[in-house]
């Protein structure tokens, strides 16, 4: 059973009164009337008695009753229906929830499938500004987009602080695979974000053209400010997924560095231990006349070279920076 967030019937930017979903219809017909209702998981009884109540084109309803992949707008006669998508980012985890808009002349339904931010701060909102909410269905299909694309920034922007804590982490050390796994969850997230966010768009261009009694000409530039909005949200996402890349490519620039200075090291330690296996070896070979076996100070001296020829290859790699 679905639940009815809220229904009121506004005139002239007031609220008039609160109402039930039966007296919808009755108010819609009303001059200078119109009604919205806001519900939550509707059932299909209740999606069924909207639709005789104002004459809902039965392909919006079997769509309200789907669960569909992208956000778009589809025109019935002279009403409206449109899907939209609301990013919800709990625990790390991001997830979509879908809201279908009805919107004609004398009414405006919205059914949300799932918990998102609450529509009642559009409602508020509305209601605070009476000389717009005056214009009616318009405003409020306007007030409700620009709702559901802002729902986006704030998701952008926690997704933007951790990638920078991950940058900054990065930098600091090794990147672990924990933090390749990350950073390919957030760029995976922020791909969704665009497929969910890009056909909005279509949506602001679409509602800038439509010729419907109740749109009015005047609130076509508040449908461009919504196309706007979306387009510089898609930049912002355009330029997190470059972070996204940028810290990869850095990591694993840093890493390789690393491990080419550790192997410059080994190299260093290989070529100071060569030295004295070199000499090692010569003396340890089964001639016979081999003059500088038979020398009082001949052990003293070799190892004194092989000494003084460890460390100037130290001191050499030292200041080349191999050690």
């Amino acid at each position: 059973m679905g639940r009815v967030v809220a229904a009121a019937v506004y005139s002239a930017g007031r609220k008039v009164s609160d109402i039930t979903l039966e007296e919808g219809a009755a108010w819609a017909a009303k001059p200078g009337h119109f009604v919205w209702i806001g519900l939550e998981q509707p059932d299909p009884h209740e999606l069924a008695s909207l639709k005789k109540q104002f004459n809902l084109h039965e392909l919006a309803i079997e769509d309200a009753l789907e669960v569909h992949s992208r956000p778009k707008l589809e025109t019935f006669g002279d009403a409206l229906f449109i899907v939209t998508y609301a990013p919800v980012r709990e625990a790390g985890k991001l997830v979509f929830i879908e809201t279908h808009i009805f919107a004609g002349k004398g009414y405006v339904i919205t059914s949300r499938n799932g918990h998102s931010k609450s529509y009642s701060a559009v409602r508020q909102r509305c209601e605070a500004r009476p000389l717009l909410l005056s214009h009616g269905e318009d405003f409020v299909l306007y007030a409700l987009l620009d709702f559901v694309t802002e729902n986006y920034q704030p998701v952008a922007e926690a997704i933007h602080c951790e990638l920078e804590e991950l940058e900054q982490s990065v930098l600091a050390g090794a990147m672990s695979d924990a933090h390749i796994q990350r950073i390919h969850g957030l760029r995976r997230d922020l791909l969704r974000l665009w497929r969910y966010l890009a056909p909005m768009v279509e949506v602001g261009e679409e509602l800038q053209k439509l010729s419907f009694p109740f749109i009015d000409k005047n609130m076509r530039p508040y449908f461009r400010d919504v196309e706007i909005h979306v387009k510089r949200q898609m930049e912002d996402l355009a330029n997190l997924r470059d972070l996204a890349s940028q810290t990869i490519e850095i990591g694993l620039l840093l890493e390789s560095s690393r491990q080419g200075f550790i192997q410059r090291k080994f190299a260093a330690w290989a070529a100071i231990l060569a030295f004295p296996t070199a000499i090692a070896g010569i003396y340890g070979m089964n001639f016979e006349n081999m003059p500088e076996l038979s020398w009082h100070y001949g052990y003293f001296i070799v190892l004194g070279v092989i000494v003084g020829g460890c460390a100037g290859l130290f001191a050499s790699f030292k200041r080349s920076g191999w050690l």
